[in-house]
């Protein structure tokens, strides 16, 4: 049985296919197939068929349209970007009932939309771009690079060319470069950009200021520009300049400190070492540079034997300065040294200790002065007592050298005890040279200086100790040897001191050279002496040395190693040589001899000639005061004079003598002279007692006469009114000579 279902094909593609009219065929078998009188199987079976094929036939067609509106549709959501809808997920029917224009409409809809927010989007990212522009402390040039022409500029640029910005528009980027920078601009020798180059930029009124600058390729509107931002660097040069000057004048400092210094990181590694440092430790800068502070500064606490690195930075860590009075420095080369140091640690502005510095002095100079102070001081006390002993002792001489040059004048000559006259008198003169070493470190050693030529005393004094001797000796002085202000004879006592040591230090004999040489002491020089002219003796032997334990001690009062040496010899001369403003030194080496130095001042006056003395006695008339407290001292002065023809008066004190003075002048047999002891225990001196006499008789001579030189008048005796001096003891001899300066050559 057959149905029939009437349709149409559409004529094009894309007609409503709800119109389309199928036939369906009644598959074979069916139950309800219809029936009729005239229905013929086989014609039946031969219509199912047409059938199907109809069936087919359109069914091919219409997923052949369906396909084809399916491939429009995808290309219209493609086009239009209608994201809601995706084609792959429709169904056939859905995808007939599509409205093509509402699909139009809809993705025209989004598109404007889409639009609007995307001009929004640029206007605001314009804007910030501009503002970025206009506010930027960097300078921003925009250059075309088709001709190098600027295209613009912002507000920062303009300000440091120092021209409207509509100035420079329009302007080749050349004129504002330098010309030696010419070269190096990246417009002009092919590269594309730079980095952070250093260059010179030319203001409008033409002056160089130093930027930095970095140049990009970029697109604007399409064609390339380069855009160009810079920094002025003026002030950042002139910190440098000034850092740099700062650096320079640091570096400078700590090259003139007299002091090392030494400073480290918060590791404790070496950053800097100036050329103390440098000097006293035995490592450069470029050694040191990194190493430890333990390798470069060795030290060691002097009391406590504790490494001073260590004990410093456990109080450095904690922000703490160190300081260390007594400390032993071992060089690089093994020799140490005293050092006294100071650390303190170097924070940053947070307080945290970012590293220390430490600053030592050497002191060996110090050491040494030290030393010579001490010396003095053992000198100053023995001088004192050596004084008083000087003192007494001297005024016994005087009575026992009186006496002896008394009697040797009443003996006749050629008897026997003229012999042993002269020998006690010998004797005498002995123990006044003894007396005379002791008065020399005393307090009132004070030297009587004069202008005089060393030659004559080197000359004299070695020729007189090596009298008798096996040594050698050579002299050498330059003819252009300078003058000094010397005493004579206490500079003689030194150099005859010093000869005679070398002398008993050869023992096998040898030989001994005395030298003088010009020299020159800078300031800071390492002796202890004051910056001039200096006349430097040397005394070198060949004998055995001195050993390294005694020779500190050579200087010392009674220091001996000889069997019959007083002890008296080196330090006399070392005492000598202090009041004349010099300084004596010595080097030794134990089996290859010994070197002196002896340093006098020297003077630009010329050497003043010697006088001659007479030796025969000169006798005398008048009246004569004597002055002294000791008895003995009196007794045999009376006798001398009386002796000289004078007619002596005794006095105990200052007080009494001038009563006696006073009296004779009344009585109208005035004193022709006064000899006046300086010291009178618990009574007026002679001093005191000569300014008293003046007050009274301007025409008052007097006398000074000492054994204990603790007062400069014995020196310069002229300055206190004093019109002669005597030093004790003395023979009658010297008494002649003195009166006859005073008394009988004196009107």
């Amino acid at each position: 049985m057959k149905t029939t279902m009437p349709f149409r094909s559409p004529d094009r593609p894309g007609e409503d296919a709800a119109m389309y009219h199928v036939s369906h065929s009644i598959p074979e078998g069916h139950a309800d197939l219809p029936s009729g009188d005239s229905a013929n199987p086989a014609d039946f079976r031969i219509e199912l068929e047409q059938l199907r094929a109809e069936n087919r036939c359109l069914k091919e067609r219409l997923d052949s349209k369906i396909t084809y509106i399916r491939g429009k549709v995808n290309q219209l959501l493609t086009v239009m970007g209608t994201l809601p809808l995706r084609p792959e997920e429709l169904d056939d029917e859905t995808l007939v009932e599509l409205d093509p224009i509402g699909i139009l409409s809809d993705s025209f809809s989004q598109m404007i939309s889409h639009i609007h927010k995307t001009n929004r989007e640029l206007e605001e990212g314009r804007a910030f771009l501009q503002t970025i522009f206009s506010s930027v402390e960097a300078g921003i040039v925009l250059i075309r690079e088709e001709d190098h022409v600027i295209v613009d500029v912002n507000p920062s640029a303009a300000r440091v060319i120092g021209l409207p910005r509509e100035e420079i528009i329009g302007q080749p980027c050349f004129r504002f470069l330098a010309s030696n920078c010419d070269a190096q601009c990246p417009m002009k020798d092919g590269e594309l950009c730079s980095d952070n180059a250093e260059r010179l930029l030319i203001t409008g009124e033409g002056q160089e200021i130093p930027v930095i600058k970095t140049v990009v390729r970029v697109l604007f509107n399409g064609t390339p520009h380069f855009l160009e931002s810079f920094v002025d660097i003026s002030a950042m040069k002139q910190a440098e300049k000034a850092l740099a000057a700062e650096k320079e004048q640091l570096s400078v400092t700590l090259r003139s400190i007299a002091d090392g210094v030494i400073t480290t990181d918060s590791e404790g590694m070496v950053l800097l070492v100036n050329k103390t440092a440098e000097r006293l430790t035995g490592w450069s800068q470029e050694e040191a540079q990194g190493r430890s502070i333990k390798d470069v500064y060795r030290t060691v606490d002097e009391k406590t034997g504790i490494c001073c690195c260590e004990q410093a930075w456990q109080m450095l860590s904690i922000g703490d300065s160190v300081a260390i009075d007594r400390a032993v420095l071992t060089r690089r080369s093994g020799e140490c040294l005293p050092v006294s140091c100071n650390a303190a640690p170097i924070c940053d502005s947070q307080s945290r200790v970012v590293g220390s510095v430490v600053v030592f002095r050497d002191l060996t100079q110090q050491r040494r002065m030290e030393a010579e102070a001490l010396r003095s001081q053992k000198l100053e006390s023995v001088g004192v007592l050596a004084g008083g002993i000087a003192h007494d002792f001297n005024n016994l001489l005087t009575s026992i050298l009186g006496n002896l040059s008394l009697a040797r004048l009443y003996v006749c000559p050629g008897e026997a005890a003229l012999d042993r006259i002269n020998d006690a008198e010998r004797a005498s003169l002995r123990a006044r040279d003894l007396t005379q070493q002791l008065l020399t470190f005393s307090k009132g050693g004070a030297p009587v200086k004069k202008t005089a030529s060393i030659v004559d005393i080197l000359n004299d004094s070695t020729s007189f100790a090596l009298r008798g001797s096996n040594v050698r000796y050579r002299i050498e002085v330059p003819q252009d040897l300078w003058a000094a202000e010397l005493d004579e004879g206490q500079i003689s006592q030194v150099i005859h001191n010093l000869v005679l040591n070398a002398d008993q230090a050869m023992a096998e004999g040898g030989e001994i050279i005395v030298s003088a040489d010009n020299c020159t002491i800078p300031t800071n020089a390492r002796i202890n002496l004051q910056p001039g002219k200096y006349i430097c003796i040397s005394v070198k032997d060949t004998g055995i040395g001195i050993p390294v334990e005694i020779l500190p001690h050579i200087f010392d009062p009674y220091f001996t190693t000889k069997e019959k040496g007083s002890g008296l010899g080196l330090a006399s001369s070392y005492s000598i040589v202090s009041n004349h403003a010099g300084t004596i030194s010595v080097v030794s080496v134990p089996g290859s001899g010994s070197t002196f130095q002896v340093y006098l001042p020297a003077s630009a006056d010329a050497p003043e000639a010697i006088a001659e003395t007479e030796g025969a006695l000169v006798s005398g008339k008048g009246r004569i005061l004597v002055m002294d407290d000791d008895e003995i001292v009196r007794d045999v002065l009376s006798h001398m004079l009386a002796h000289l023809g004078y007619s002596p008066e005794l006095a105990v004190n200052g007080t009494e003598a001038i009563e006696c003075y006073l009296r004779a002048k009344e009585k109208g047999e005035p004193f022709a002279a006064v000899i006046m002891d300086l010291t009178i225990p618990g009574g007026m001196g002679g001093r005191e007692a000569m300014s008293r006499l003046l007050e009274f008789d301007p025409n008052a001579r007097g006398i000074v006469s000492s054994g204990y030189s603790t007062d400069p008048i014995m020196a310069d005796y002229r300055s206190y009114g004093f019109s002669g001096v005597v030093a004790k003891p003395f023979r009658v001899e010297e008494l002649s000579d003195v009166l006859e300066n005073v008394v009988v050559a004196t009107p």
